[in-house]
């Protein structure tokens, strides 16, 4: 099967130093295969995309080197692949509405002693699984137990990061699918995204790995092809923590594009080479293949 990568940022400002090692990484990876790359603006969370960055994003790319193969699509222009993959989920009973809150969450997590947050999430506790108990339904969750009630565990083989394995069950609990606001979810938009492009390959930022065991049950859920997943090393802020648009990371001075770059290369561990930008490009996609070496097959091993 032909390689097909994409990058997908979210429009809620200008790239950054760290957004830029996962586009970078993910176009070298398409480069490496011979194969196509894509970018897709997943501008689902409405609220939080600001007018014009994904214009501006485009823009940063391509003075970058890095413009994609195929038109650009957006998330918020799908949402007729998103319900029918919620209409299937829902009619194998792998999906069910929910009316709880936040506070309604909380207040049953600390009865059951379980209060204690995952990475800022609460995992939820299955409240309505058995039915809305006289709420309103707000949200869509999707299950994450078998027919059985055996907890779903969730094993799969990153490039980068080797063997993972979660249990989704007890980590994650069973994850919104639409939202209360009528947003539709990363989780199931990205599944639905990938297959109706034919993505292979996903290369991003190991921020992202956490989402990996939910994509995949969906992907099983849903009949759709387990991409091979990769994903990179974080650029961290002064405080520590990775950087990002929330943490005051600044846009990318695209004024001398080859230092951004470069910057972004050794991010990745590749060497720091100066030379003129389509030469520098060039370079870096046989650093990319010589470092990653025999992963570079399509090998995702989940189960």
């Amino acid at each position: 099967m032909a390689y097909r990568g994409r990058f997908a940022p979210s429009p809620t400002g200008p790239l950054h130093a760290g957004s830029l090692v996962a586009a970078l990484a993910s176009w070298l990876d398409a480069q490496a295969h011979g194969g196509t790359w894509l970018v897709r603006i997943e501008d689902v969370d409405t609220p939080r995309c600001v007018p014009g960055a994904d214009q501006f994003i485009l823009q940063q790319l391509a003075a970058c080197g890095l413009p994609p193969d195929e038109a650009p699509v957006w998330q918020s222009q799908r949402a007729s692949l998103y319900q029918p993959a919620l209409d299937s989920l829902t009619a194998q009973g792998q999906a069910y509405p929910c009316g709880c809150t936040r506070s309604d969450i909380e207040r049953a997590l600390a009865a059951a002693g379980r209060s204690k947050p995952r990475h800022g999430e609460l995992v939820y506790p299955g409240t309505c699984r058995s039915g809305l108990h006289g709420k309103p339904a707000r949200a869509v969750r999707c299950l994450t137990s078998t027919p059985e009630g055996h907890d779903i565990q969730v094993t799969w083989h990153d490039r980068r990061l080797g063997l993972q394995h979660q249990n989704l069950t007890q980590e994650v609990g069973d994850f919104v699918l639409k939202r209360a606001d009528g947003l539709w979810s990363y989780q199931l938009a990205v599944v639905v995204d990938d297959a109706a492009q034919g993505i292979t390959h996903v290369v991003r930022g190991e921020d992202l790995a956490d989402n990996t065991p939910r994509q995949i049950h969906l992907q099983r859920l849903l009949g759709v092809a387990t991409p091979a997943y990769l994903h990179t090393p974080l650029v961290l802020g002064a405080n520590g923590e990775k950087l990002s648009k929330q943490n005051g990371a600044q846009a990318l001075d695209l004024r001398d594009p080859s230092r951004a770059l470069r910057d972004a290369a050794r991010t990745l561990g590749l060497p720091d080479l100066a030379a003129p930008q389509p030469d520098w490009l060039a370079a870096m996609v046989a650093a990319w293949s010589a470092q990653r070496g025999a992963d570079n097959t399509r090998s995702t091993h989940a189960t």
